[in-house]
């Protein structure tokens, strides 16, 4: 597992002598926000699923001080925030609606706000189409938001802890295996 995350995750000497991380001294110079083991990057997974979540271009910038803050891998949450997108968050909305709708008991429907449609040719007037959906949707989709986002987090930490200890476990097995041979 560690291998796969080496693969794609920088190499943290590069990243710290980088000027603009060096412009933030110790905040980002403590080893543990690059260690790549089983509870920094399931806490990482949960805080970039989180953080995808927020409104708005904060996601990134959400991640990386929950990282900083929680001493977890800043490169795996900030590269996990990237399940949002202009493809996503739609559906992702709509998902956080409806289940804002369901902790407030109000169960499911049809979306009051009619349907929002993505203008490939016109970005700032999709933008400002979809905080006007957004406000329509009102505090079902508020909650629902963060109720989602406490979600995603809870799954994906487990999902993680869960995939490295059967990873580990397997090595393990395959060492032993190959041992008594």
């Amino acid at each position: 597992m560690k291998k796969l995350f080496r693969k794609y995750v920088p190499d943290p000497g590069s990243v710290r002598s980088r000027r603009l991380v060096a412009a933030f001294g110790g905040w980002l110079q403590r080893p543990g926000l690059w260690q790549l083991n089983r509870r920094s990057v399931a806490g990482a997974v949960a805080i970039g699923l989180f953080a995808g979540l927020v409104p708005g271009p904060f996601q990134m910038l959400t991640a990386l001080l929950l990282a900083i803050a929680l001493r977890r891998n800043v490169p795996v949450a900030l590269a996990t925030t990237l399940y949002t997108n202009p493809l996503t968050i739609v559906p992702l909305y709509v998902l956080a609606y409806e289940y804002g709708r369901l902790v407030l008991g109000e169960g499911t429907g049809r979306l009051p706000a009619g349907e929002f449609r993505m203008d490939w040719s016109d970005w700032a007037g999709s933008a400002w189409a979809l905080w006007g959906w957004m406000r329509a949707l009102g505090p079902a989709l508020a909650l629902g938001l963060a109720a989602l986002a406490v979600t995603l987090a809870a799954i994906g930490y487990v999902a993680v802890q869960l995939a490295w200890r059967a990873h580990v476990a397997l090595a393990w097995r395959a060492r032993r295996a190959k041992r008594e041979k």
